[in-house]
């Protein structure tokens, strides 16, 4: 494994580039296509409940597998794992852009999200890895304000590329990008040593992970779709916590877990984890309520509504490097839990403003709202992977990226169900786009107090590891 620390920092910056590059592309195509999806549902003839899933199973697919190929990747080793990822998601968006059904779109997303959780298990340990002791906050940094941008830009890509080129081109964009990533990382990455040839995992446990997360995400569907409990959630949610108990019996007696349990009673990673599933939870819930406030109840157009969410991004970009270059030069414990809780205070002043519909005070609060982000994302991360010793980055950065798509996940449902329940309690059973505005920014007022008090608890988390771990 090459570092700076060997002179090479043209080399390492190449690799790095390319690691981020592929983790935007990632990140932008588990959002990308639900702007499109309206363009998707009418060209195949489609309802919505079929075309749903082109979202669904690439965000249950890559979920379900990002522990899995964190720990193959200790048999493969990262280059060729990361190697094999690109290539996957590469073909897969090509032959996406090229689907003739649905049928065919559905099955080449979840190859793509094979290949994209290929990617993200291991991104972070090597980023981790080939960065010495006095910039891992920094680099860490760099993931944090990659996912950030490349989220939130999303859905104006989406926008743009399917109104300009068709929504085709929101897959097919990705081939010279990742042609180009594979020649530069194949280049520039140094080989790893021989691995053993027989990859010994526990396959019934990830089979029940797969299916317990499989089937909270069709618990989820069905409870928005429904807004009433019905024997069909029921029944989901019942598989889903039968499942997650066979995986976590299977991985108790497994010789070869695929997440090996004890690692959860150092607090010192777990407590981590947790808050960082809280803040994921909380900005997803703004990325999906926030467009239906901006032209709802401010009625700006979708390009200013982009304008709107750039600010995130684009203070992230900055904002994030540079509060990992503090957190490694000046081991500001305090950091992640005053990020977290002024995300929280963000969220908890954006309440007020948008219910006096104060689009100023709106903009000026995304400031602290981003920082606050950057200030925990690329120290809690760091904190993250020392947490665990270094041959056990490849498992650190695995669990910590399925946690990280599983706050997204039930960030955007459970903003979902909580908007059309609070629109259903006001008595409004329209579009969500069609409410009137004095309803439609009482119910986001709402949503944004539960993302406060998830903020709230995030930072509860950090300040007991700051009390119980960092002293000792």
């Amino acid at each position: 494994m090459i570092s700076e620390k060997d002179g090479t920092g043209l080399r390492v910056g190449i690799i790095q580039s390319v690691i981020l590059a592929a983790i935007a592309m990632a990140v932008i195509d588990g959002i990308v296509v639900s702007i499109a999806l309206p363009t998707i549902t009418r060209d195949f003839v489609a309802d919505v409940a079929q075309s749903q899933w082109i979202i669904t199973a690439y965000l249950v697919t890559e979920t379900s597998l990002l522990l899995l190929f964190g720990s193959v990747s200790h048999y493969t080793g990262k280059r060729t794992l990361f190697l094999a990822g690109l290539v996957l998601f590469t073909t897969a968006s090509l032959a996406c852009g090229l689907s003739t059904t649905l049928s065919e779109l559905i099955v080449f997303r979840v190859l793509q999200a094979c290949g994209s959780a290929m990617i993200f298990s291991i991104s972070g340990a090597m980023l981790f890895e080939i960065s010495s002791p006095g910039s891992q906050g920094r680099t860490m940094g760099y993931i944090g304000a990659v996912t950030a941008a490349a989220g939130i830009a999303a859905p104006i890509l989406g926008g743009l590329i399917t109104d300009s080129l068709g929504w085709e081109y929101i897959f097919l964009i990705n081939v010279p990008i990742g042609i180009l990533g594979l020649v530069l990382f194949a280049r520039h990455f140094p080989s790893e040593e021989r691995r053993e040839h027989c990859i010994c995992m526990d396959w019934p446990g990830s089979a029940a992970m797969a299916i317990s997360l499989l089937f909270l995400v069709l618990f989820l569907v069905e409870l928005s779709s429904a807004l009433i409990w019905s024997f069909e959630a029921g029944l989901y949610l019942f598989i889903s916590i039968l499942s997650l108990l066979l995986f976590l019996y299977a991985e108790s007696r497994s010789a070869h877990p695929l997440l090996d349990l004890s690692v959860f009673r150092n607090l010192g990673f777990t407590l981590p984890n947790l808050a960082m599933v809280c803040i994921y939870m909380a900005f997803f819930m703004l990325n999906l309520i926030g467009p239906f406030y901006f032209e709802g109840v401010m009625d700006l157009k979708p390009s200013q509504v982009g304008l709107v969410f750039f600010i995130a991004p684009l203070i992230m970009v900055i904002a994030s490097p540079l509060s990992g270059w503090v957190y490694d030069h000046y081991s500001l414990r305090s950091l992640p839990a005053a990020g977290i809780l002024l995300t929280g205070i963000s969220l908890l002043l954006l309440n007020y403003a948008v219910l006096r519909q104060d689009l100023a005070l709106i903009v000026l609060l995304f400031v602290p709202l981003s920082i606050g982000g950057s200030l925990f994302h690329s120290s809690s991360s760091t904190d993250i992977m020392r947490a665990l010793p270094l041959e056990m980055a490849g498992l650190a950065s695995s669990v910590s990226a399925t946690l990280r798509n599983l706050g997204m996940t039930l960030g955007v449902s459970v903003a979902g169900i909580l908007l059309t329940m609070e629109l259903y309690g006001k008595g409004y059973t329209g579009p969500v786009q069609d409410a009137a505005p004095g309803i439609l920014a009482g119910a986001i007022s709402t949503i944004l107090l539960i993302g406060a008090a998830l903020c709230g608890l995030g930072g509860a988390f950090y300040l007991v590891k700051n009390l119980l771990v960092d002293r000792k």
